[in-house]
């Protein structure tokens, strides 16, 4: 069924069919719409969940930690300041191997306050032990959804999808949902080897744990999460022989013959493809490569994909405040150590707070990129996009 939903509406839309078990929320801006909207679902009986209102993200992160060691099927969705204040529960949920899924709308973090889009918020617990995947809009927002929640209960880690704040989340699109029986068909049954309900196997979760076998849990987590990739791209596949949409670790975008290449994340991959064409049209060598997949981040298929360009310009909506610029361009410059070519770098840091980026100012960056081609020479590899006086 193809209808007109925002990435809220949209990602609403996905839980409603998922109908998970629990869901515990707080409202937050710009994510509200997204449990407001799930609230009303439950409130008119077209799904079977327990909706937990608490009175912070923190109470909302506990509870779906506890329903999720229950054995329940568990969802929630935040952003920003709401997802920092989670930030304490996310490590023991991801700790404790709990796979739950928030819809999450990338926003700012504060100070100074305010409610539109970067990606400082996740990218903030990058390290938190949660898959990430940021989606280019409201369809893929939708399908992820889907797909991380068999991913997250296969691979027992929790996870995140995301979407740019008013760009994607208020945005109407065009949007085609899976028919609703399909989606339960689709997940199945959460199988579950353990429960806290289960009285006559009673068992301690998350008790002290000091220097004789934290490390053996911690790196048990880790080598989890080195195993995720393989079941990702087999649910991936999966859905797209169901339902015809598939989607790749890394997205590349007219990059067989590309001299140069723009790497971006969210919803500035489609600005950006759009600016490939028009630069195509001109006989420009320009692609484009998305970061969906940033946690784990996907070594391989990313390097990859670099290695085909001579000029790479690392797009970042938010920065590591370690004057080593943004997140995107240290991991993707790291994983280039070893490779046989690596192509020259420059990062942009740009659109924080929500700062519009447009086709024409991409193009701007495919121009510098493709002089930096023709000098073989980076000037300055670090530079803050569209910031007044720079």
């Amino acid at each position: 069924m193809i209808v007109a939903r925002t990435g809220n509406e949209a990602m609403a839309e996905a839980m409603r069919q998922i109908n998970p078990d629990v869901v515990a929320a707080y409202p937050i801006t710009p994510a509200t719409e997204v449990v407001q909207l799930f609230s009303k679902f439950v409130n008119d009986g077209l799904v079977d969940t327990e909706f937990v209102p608490v009175e912070s993200e923190h109470s909302a992160c506990s509870a779906c930690v506890g329903a999720s060691a229950s054995g329940a099927r568990v969802m929630t969705s935040t952003a920003s300041q709401g997802l920092a204040l989670m930030h304490e529960i996310l490590f023991i949920a991801a700790g404790l191997r709990l796979p739950i899924v928030i819809c999450l709308v990338n926003r700012s973090l504060s100070s100074p306050i305010n409610i539109h889009c970067d990606h400082s918020d996740t990218l903030a617990s990058r390290d938190a032990g949660w898959l990430q995947i940021y989606a280019e809009n409201a369809q893929e927002a939708y399908d992820t959804t889907i797909q991380m929640v068999k991913v997250a209960e296969h691979v027992l880690l929790p996870g995140i999808v995301t979407t740019d704040a008013f760009i994607i989340s208020h945005g109407m699109e065009r949007v085609e949902l899976i028919d609703d029986k399909d989606v339960p068909a689709f997940l199945g049954e959460r199988k579950v080897s353990y429960s806290l309900l289960d009285v006559d196997n009673p068992l301690t979760l998350g008790p002290l744990d000091l220097q004789d076998y934290f490390f053996e849990h911690k790196r048990s987590e880790i080598d989890a999460m080195d195993h995720v990739l393989p079941v990702l791209e087999q649910v991936q596949k999966e859905y797209g022989d169901k339902f015809g949409r598939y989607y790749p670790i890394v997205d590349e975008y007219k990059m067989d013959d590309a001299e140069v290449a723009i790497l971006a994340m969210g919803s500035t991959g489609g600005t950006a493809k759009v600016a490939v064409e028009r630069l195509r049209e001109k006989g420009k060598k320009v692609g484009l490569i998305r970061s969906r997949v940033y946690r784990p981040f996907p070594k391989a298929a990313m390097t990859k994909a670099l290695v085909k360009a001579k000029v790479v310009g690392v797009l970042d909506r938010s920065d590591t405040m370690s004057s080593l610029g943004g997140h995107l361009y240290n991991d993707a410059r790291s994983i280039l150590y070893d490779a046989e070519a690596r192509p020259l770098f420059k990062n942009y840091v740009y659109g924080l707070g929500g700062r519009d980026i447009s086709i024409e100012e991409i193009e701007s960056i495919y121009a510098e990129l493709l002089g930096i081609q023709k000098s073989s020479k980076v000037d300055k590899d670090i530079v803050y996009f569209g910031v007044r006086g720079e």
